[in-house]
């Protein structure tokens, strides 16, 4: 029995390391991509679908471009074994629908709550029909992200390409991300597109009584205010407080999945959060205690436009995969490079759609990046603590048992 016990210690730590690498690189790069996005306004980007789609091109990248993508993705510690860390990160996701489903299963013998969790990742290679991609890239994708190759016809129809593609990652969003890649965006010289589509449903594990939603004041700013519609709900949620910000988590159905929402001490003091926030600030939210917590959140509705990405992931470092210098990209492993024919990346699009009230929240992700050729070219029980978001502040959908977060974003305004 010792022996037994000892194994299974080994095995379940072993799986956190494993976890760990992937969890650590999407939340450091979400922080790292979100301080880039515009400094007002409601934003919302998903790490965890932005690293799956990268994650699938780093793996035909070389040379200093491989380098590079390292630095910038955060896997430098964790090169040769990040893909297995995403695919263990995504079995993991899976285990999670699966705890809800047995939940709500349970749950409706006893006429509880029935509504599982439904969490749908999606990757897909569109790759040009006749290209000589490389056999061991194609394989590696599809075993370590479940993403076959689709063949298209690029050269002489990248209109219905783009139709197609965007079509694709509409079903697998449910409709909620629609049009990813603008027309144009693909051409003749496109030879490959890695796609992510991710689409979330939960119910709260417990959901807020709607009869106690109530109008509350907003501050939009120092001296700007406005009623919106606020859930109230009294519960043992996890909670933390760091230096600047309180950090409250509301459980989804299962338990392995919560929403974090993150409230500045200050009514303005959004801006102080977001530049001191940290990966290991995301990760304790995951290991916070709970504690009896009356939590004021409003509901919110988030759609922001598909956004660029090249310009910001270049500014963090990522140069060469967009062929910067020009002849300096090197994604020989997707496939070989020829003097007068190899790949780079011409722009990573990216999507969100996030919905909160209260039953549960809705939220869809998507992301594409696509690669053209280049041609020569406490013991006792405290009173109950009072949490407002009645200010800017952050929020985050986050994997509890890896801590990494597949949604983050920023409220300014819940209208």
């Amino acid at each position: 029995m010792k022996i037994a016990a000892a194994l299974l210690a080994a095995t379940l730590s072993a799986q956190a390391a494993s976890l760990d690498a992937a969890a650590q690189a999407v939340n450091q790069l979400g922080i790292d991509l979100h301080r880039k996005l515009p400094a007002a306004g409601n934003v919302c980007i998903s790490p965890y679908s932005i690293q799956s789609a990268l994650a699938m091109t780093y793996a035909g990248a070389d040379g200093a471009t491989r380098a590079e993508m390292e630095h910038v993705l955060h896997y430098k510690k964790n090169g040769a074994k990040i893909h297995d860390s995403f695919a263990a990160l995504r079995s993991d996701l899976d285990d999670a629908v699966k705890k809800s489903a047995k939940r709500a299963s349970d749950s409706k013998k006893w006429g509880g709550p029935s509504e599982p969790i439904v969490l749908n990742v999606a990757n897909r290679l569109f790759g040009q029909s006749g290209y000589d991609f490389s056999k061991s890239f194609t394989t590696l994708v599809k075993a370590k992200y479940g993403a076959p190759m689709a063949l298209m016809d690029f050269k002489t129809n990248s209109a219905g390409a783009t139709r197609e593609i965007n079509e694709w990652i509409s079903t697998e969003t449910k409709k909620r991300i629609q049009n990813l890649i603008p027309q144009g965006a693909l051409d003749r010289e496109t030879r490959l597109v890695l796609t992510n589509a991710l689409y979330f449903k939960a119910p709260w594990s417990s959901e807020f009584s709607e009869s106690l939603t109530k109008a509350e004041v907003f501050h939009i700013s120092d001296d700007r205010m406005v009623k919106v519609p606020t859930m109230i709900d009294q519960s043992n949620f996890r909670y933390m407080k760091a230096a600047d910000f309180s950090a409250v988590a509301i459980p989804y159905s299962g338990g392995d999945l919560q929403f974090i929402v993150l409230v500045p001490d200050e009514l303005d003091g959004i801006r102080k959060v977001e530049s001191k926030l940290t990966a290991e600030a995301l990760a304790a939210c995951a290991k916070a205690e709970p504690r009896d917590i009356i939590l004021h959140l409003p509901k919110f509705k988030i759609e922001p436009p598909a956004m660029p990405l090249g310009d910001h992931l270049q500014a963090l470092g990522m140069k060469t995969a967009f062929d910067k210098p020009a002849g300096s990209a090197d994604f020989s492993g997707i496939a070989p490079r020829k003097p007068d024919d190899y790949l780079f990346i011409s722009q990573v699009f990216h999507k969100t759609f996030i919905a909160l009230d209260e039953k549960g929240t809705e939220a869809a992700a998507a992301t594409a990046v696509i690669v053209a050729r280049a041609v020569s070219e406490p013991m006792e029980k405290p009173k109950p603590l009072e949490v407002r978001a009645d200010r800017p502040f952050l929020f985050a959908i986050q994997h509890i048992p890896s801590g990494a977060c597949l949604f983050l974003g920023r409220v300014t305004d819940p209208r």
